[in-house]
Formats: C-alpha cells, sequence, structure tokens
C-alpha cells in the first residue's frame, strides 16, 4: 500500500471510529448512566471481527485492511501513553498522607488474593492450548495474571469519585489511595514480566536496572531538574507553546526511555506525569492536552485493542465455562477481598461495599496491560478476548453498583477527610 493510500484509509478509519465511539458512548450515558470511557470499549468490539466483522467480513476487512494497523497501532500507544501522562499529573500524594493505614491494608487484600486465584488458575490455564505462549513459564504466566486480575481502573475510580462530590471524604481518598497502591503493584509486576520474557538473563537486567534506574533518577533528580518549569507557568500564568513543546518532548524521551529498555512506553509517561510540578504547570497542561486525547487518540486505541479482540474464538462449551471462571473468579477475588479488608479497617458496611465496588472496576488499565501482553506474544487471542470480556464487565458494573450501596444518603452524611498537618 503506498504511502497516499495509507493516508486516505486513516482519516476515513479515523472518522469512523470518532463517530462510533461518541453514538456508543453517548448511548451507553443516555440510557444505562454508564460513562463515556465504556461506551467507547464497547464501540471499539463492535468495530472488530466480533461483531462488524462478524455480520459484514467484506466491508469491515475493506474498511480496516492489515496494511493499516500498524499506522493505528502507533497512534494507539502514543494516545495511551499520554493518557498515562495525564494519570500521573493527576496523581495526588496527600490521599496517602491521609489514609495511609487503611489504603495498605486494602491495597495489600487487592493484590494478595488475586494473585492467589492466579496461582490456581494459571497452571490450568496453561493446559488449554492457545491460551499462554508455549514458551511462557507458570512463574510467568502467574504473574501475568495476577496483575491482570489485581490491576483497578484508577482514572475511572478518581472520575466517579470526583462526579459524586466525595474527593474530600474519607471514603474518597481511602479508595484513590489504595487504588494507586494497588496500581502501581500492578505495574511494577508487569514491568517485571516483561523483563523476564526476553530473549536471555541480559535483556531482563537491562529492563530491571534500567527500569529501576529510571523510577530513581525521576524520583529525586527529576523533580528538581522539572522544578523551574513549575516556576516559570506560575511567573507567566499559563503553559505557552513552547513550554507544551518542551514537555512533550519530555514526554517521548520518558517514553522511549522505557520501550528502549524492554518495558512499556506506558510506564515513563506514567512517572513523567507523578514528577512534573503541581499547579499551574500540571492544571493547563492537562487542559490544553485532554480533549485531543481522550477524543482522538483514546479512541483509536479502544478500536485497535477491539481489531485484536475475536470473541468468535470462545466459540465451545470449554472455553465459555473458561471466561466466565475467569470472570467469576476475578470479581470474588478484588471486589469481596477489598470489601473484608475496608471492614476490617474499621469502616461501615455502605464505605466497604462501594470500596470493594470501585476497586473491582478494571477498564482501560486493563486493555492496556493485555494489549501488552498480546504485542508481547505472552498471550493468545482467545485469552485476550476473555480479558477484554472481564474488563468491560467489571467496568460496565462499577457505576451502578457503587450507586446502589452507597446512596444519596451515605453520600451526604460521608465524613470529609481532615487537612494533613502543614510541614513549618
Amino acid at each position: 500500500m503506498t504511502p497516499p493510500e495509507l493516508s486516505a484509509y486513516f482519516f476515513a478509519q479515523v472518522a469512523l471510529i470518532i463517530a462510533t465511539c461518541r453514538v456508543v458512548g453517548y448511548c451507553v450515558r443516555r440510557w444505562l448512566g454508564q460513562p463515556q470511557v465504556v461506551g467507547e470499549m464497547i464501540a471499539g468490539v463492535v468495530l472488530g471481527p466480533s461483531l462488524f466483522g462478524y455480520f459484514l467480513p467484506d466491508l469491515q476487512a475493506a474498511l480496516f485492511p492489515n496494511e493499516t494497523k500498524n499506522v493505528l497501532f502507533v497512534f494507539a500507544q502514543l494516545g495511551v501513553g499520554l493518557y498515562m501522562f495525564l494519570v500521573g499529573l493527576g496523581f495526588r500524594s496527600d490521599h496517602f498522607r491521609a489514609q495511609i493505614g487503611s489504603a495498605a491494608a486494602v491495597s495489600f487484600a487487592g493484590m494478595a488474593v488475586p494473585f492467589a486465584v492466579a496461582v490456581f488458575l494459571a497452571p490450568l490455564l496453561q493446559t488449554v492450548p492457545g491460551l499462554f505462549a508455549s514458551d511462557v513459564n507458570q512463574f510467568q504466566a502467574t504473574l501475568f495474571l495476577g496483575a491482570c486480575i489485581a490491576i483497578t481502573a484508577f482514572p475511572m475510580l478518581a472520575r466517579i469519585i470526583d462526579e459524586r462530590g466525595l474527593t474530600d471524604t474519607r471514603l474518597g481518598s481511602l479508595t484513590l489511595s489504595a487504588g494507586a497502591i494497588d496500581d502501581a503493584a500492578a505495574w511494577t509486576v508487569l514491568a517485571i514480566v516483561l523483563a523476564s520474557f526476553g530473549d536471555g538473563p541480559g535483556v531482563a537486567i537491562k529492563a530491571i536496572v534500567g527500569g529501576a534506574a529510571f523510577a530513581g533518577f525521576m524520583f529525586t533528580f527529576g523533580r528538581r531538574l522539572l522544578a523551574p518549569l513549575g516556576r516559570i507557568a506560575e511567573r507567566d500564568g499559563k503553559v505557552t507553546h513552547s513550554m507544551l513543546a518542551a514537555v512533550l518532548v519530555l514526554f517521548m524521551l520518558a517514553a522511549f526511555a522505557m520501550d528502549y529498555i524492554g518495558i512499556h512506553a506506558v510506564l515513563g509517561g506514567f512517572i513523567l506525569g507523578i514528577c512534573m510540578p503541581r499547579g499551574m504547570l500540571a492544571n493547563d497542561v492537562q487542559r490544553q492536552l485532554e480533549p485531543i486525547i481522550m477524543v482522538l487518540l483514546i479512541p483509536m486505541f479502544f478500536v485497535y485493542s477491539g481489531l485484536n479482540t475475536q470473541l468468535t474464538v470462545v466459540n465451545n462449551a470449554e472455553l465459555l465455562a473458561i471466561a466466565m471462571g475467569i470472570l467469576a473468579a476475578s470479581i470474588l477475588a478484588k471486589g469481596v477481598a477489598c470489601y473484608a479488608a475496608a471492614r476490617l479497617a474499621g469502616q461501615d458496611n455502605a464505605t466497604a461495599m462501594a470500596i470493594g465496588a470501585l476497586m473491582n472496576a478494571r477498564g482501560m488499565m486493563e486493555l492496556i496491560i493485555i494489549n501488552i501482553g498480546l504485542q508481547r506474544g505472552i498471550i493468545g487471542p482467545a485469552l485476550f478476548s476473555m480479558l477484554v470480556i472481564m474488563a468491560i464487565v467489571t467496568t460496565f458494573m462499577a457505576s451502578p453498583l457503587f450507586d446502589l450501596v452507597y446512596g444519596r444518603r451515605e453520600r451526604a452524611q460521608a465524613p470529609v477527610t481532615p487537612e494533613p498537618p502543614t510541614v513549618p
């Protein structure tokens, strides 16, 4: 396919992707009370081989030929990397100071139980041909599956809490703290899996040592080197185009560094976002980047995921039973474990149930992980499709379940988190 042909296909595809995501997103918001992101996740599956390709295979193949998938992949990676950068920008360390004890307990339960379930499930799944790659050992399979079950849709969790005016309550602080700790641990485990899944020990050492060195540098010297950007933004009262260009260059370098050492670009974006100065710089960068990321780039990521989702491969009783088993085990391992930990930490029943409902959502974070697993040859299309189902269902149930167990009365009576003490 020539460059002009690729360009023509790309514009047609993007038009279809944006329109479909907005329409499906509107429908799920209007009639199902779900956030836009749930509709976009569904839209990705709709445009893939599971629905569009199943009923109109010739038209779907004509609109999304294999030669164009690499272009979509690059834009999808750019979108998800920038998205994780925004997640890092929104990361609030004061949540940890406010609820660190209870948050650590909830997060530990939300990690320990899923990994215990993965220890049981992974060897069983490896006996089924095509779910895991043949060269994946049991340790790698267990860690990867555990990370998939343990991950939390932290950005969606934050959005639900913010929309319901619970950001400064104990529930909001506790859940956001637990979700942040949870996802940081899951990404660390994923980094270990990716580092070990290479061409010999040298690749693993390069990834682990390089990733640790990058994170260590960013959390120490990196913060100091980035501080002048924050001071300039406060002085000017805005982020100029030149400053935005500098931030984007830093993002690209961070993403390149993580990709180069063999982990993944999204981790570079996330760590950079955490280390950026807060205040005018973070707020204005987010304001300028968020619309183009959420409206243009993220839908491409969802559709690229949908093009790799083949629900038709789950075509017999055994595979369907496995898919339902993974779904049930994931809900019980994550939601129930976090609920129990919150109760043991002294939370009332309604608050604990709300925490379990929110922590159980996987959302886009799950899709990021399983896309990485598929790209790196850790899992096959069948397991990928099963985990897409799990991501959509657990995300879909989070908001209505939260509203059911934590209604208006509980929200009105939610205790406010005390401000952390000011250090003189």
